[in-house]
């Protein structure tokens, strides 16, 4: 089985920072890709960014300019920088693996800004 953990987020002001995190763990032979999804409350699941193995990403039209995703250090895992932060980004933000034949899910970290 494959978990995901995700940390980071919390409570910030408009215009203000936070970064997430994402560590995968379990039986992994190889990642396609990570990402970051989110949810606002009424609204459906989005996809927020990516990266590929290969380090390609892409983002939602609406992040681009102030979030940056990227691969961490240590092996399967993966970070969501988030910069000039807005009311409209609050939301449960979740980590998604792709294992090429598999999703897997994170439980999802709260971010919430404040206007």
């Amino acid at each position: 089985q494959v978990q995901l953990v995700e940390s980071g987020g919390g409570l910030v002001q408009a215009g203000g920072s936070l970064r997430l995190s994402c560590a995968a763990s379990g039986t992994i032979f190889r990642v396609n890709a990570m990402g970051w999804y989110r949810q606002a409350p009424g609204k459906q699941r989005e996809l927020v960014a990516a990266i590929t193995s290969g380090g390609s990403t892409n983002y939602a039209d609406s992040v681009k300019g102030r979030f940056t995703i990227s691969r961490g250090n240590a092996k399967n895992t993966v970070y969501l920088q988030m910069n000039s932060l807005e009311s409209e980004d609050t939301g449960i933000y979740y980590c998604n693996a792709d294992l090429f034949n598999i999703d897997y899910w994170g439980q999802g970290t709260q971010v919430t800004v404040s206007s």
